[in-house]
């Protein structure tokens, strides 16, 4: 497999600020919202996936994006922000501590209002 290095080198930079981005919004979010549903977690995934629609639309809209510029906030930046991986952590602490009730709100509204926010971020550059 032959992947440019400049494909490359845009992922790693945009994945880098998605991380770093997310790990300052999920600890600003858990400090100003403690309690036992993972406000910080839900919050980023939601905006990322809100943002990939949003920049995969904006790519397919008369080419407005070059190909490594949704490269870097794509797969790099919103792969970065985003992290199914904690979410998925964080819904077995759920468990085993006996919040069956956040668990399922937690589970549930990601899923749900993930796809919405793919649709919604679709939507608004449709009607730009």
């Amino acid at each position: 497999m032959n992947i440019p290095v400049k494909a490359l080198m845009v992922v790693f930079v945009g994945s880098g600020v998605g991380g770093l981005m997310r790990y300052g919004m999920q600890n600003w979010l858990s400090k100003t919202y403690p309690n036992a549903f993972p406000v910080g977690t839900f919050v980023v995934n939601i905006l990322g996936c809100f943002l990939i629609g949003f920049f995969y639309a904006l790519s397919q809209k008369n080419n407005l994006l070059s190909f490594e510029l949704r490269l870097a906030l794509t797969t790099g930046f919103c792969g970065g922000f985003t992290t199914f991986s904690t979410f998925a952590y964080e819904n077995i602490l759920l468990l085993k501590s006996g919040n069956y009730t956040v668990f399922a709100v937690y589970t549930l509204a990601s899923i749900v209002l993930g796809i919405a926010a793919v649709l919604s971020g679709i939507y608004i550059v449709r009607q730009i």
